[in-house]
């Protein structure tokens, strides 16, 4: 039976955009049908048009459909990343998971495999907690959360976080590490399709 794996993302400057660009690289790699999802953006013109990073993201990322609750009912596992704000994931993120309390009651959220990214402008930006914060919600989802684990590798060359891989950028915004990251977001994503082929058999 193929994997159904539903990848959904927030970023702004693109870090996160590549990730789970690697992600469903590794995912078809692997037998997975993936569906590659956006979160709706909040931010209004003049903020993205502060940073021209993010425009560029913005633009670039055109072609990636906004995430539904469709998508979510459609898949056996997820993948969600978003960037730290603050510590806390990103609000564009945190709105999609709050519409969703109408397939929440139903019951229609329990029983999916998830794991998670993270990044931050610094390695010590709050990617954990963001990671954490996701996993609380899913948690009221009655999802099985796939961590990282230190199973591989490549998590301890990535930087050595457990929970989901997480990214750093320098100060011209490019991504520390890329191709240990790579390596690691690869690896995550491969136990995840594993460990959910295993369960649907």
């Amino acid at each position: 039976m193929t994997t159904k794996l539903l990848i959904a993302y927030y970023s702004s400057t693109g870090t996160g955009t590549q990730m789970v660009k690697w992600a469903k690289e590794a995912a078809e790699a692997n037998g997975a049908e993936v569906r590659l999802r956006k979160v709706h953006e909040l931010a209004p013109d003049v903020a993205i048009d502060s940073n021209p990073a993010w425009r560029k993201n913005v633009e670039a990322s055109k072609e990636i459909p906004e995430v539904t609750s469709d998508d979510l009912l459609w898949a056996d596992a997820y993948i969600f990343s978003s960037p730290s704000r603050f510590g806390v994931m990103a609000s564009q993120l945190k709105q999609f998971f709050d519409l969703q309390g109408g397939l929440w009651a139903q019951g229609k959220l329990a029983n999916k495999f998830v794991t998670a990214f993270s990044s931050a402008q610094n390695p010590n930006g709050g990617q954990e907690q963001v990671i954490q914060g996701i996993y609380t919600v899913m948690q009221h989802w009655g999802a099985i959360i796939v961590p990282a684990g230190y199973v591989n590798p490549s998590t301890f060359a990535a930087g050595g976080n457990p929970y989901g891989t997480s990214a750093s950028i320098d100060g011209e915004g490019n991504m520390l590490k890329a191709d240990e990251v790579k390596a690691a977001v690869q690896d995550q994503t491969k136990r995840l399709v594993d460990v959910t082929s295993n369960y649907l058999g």
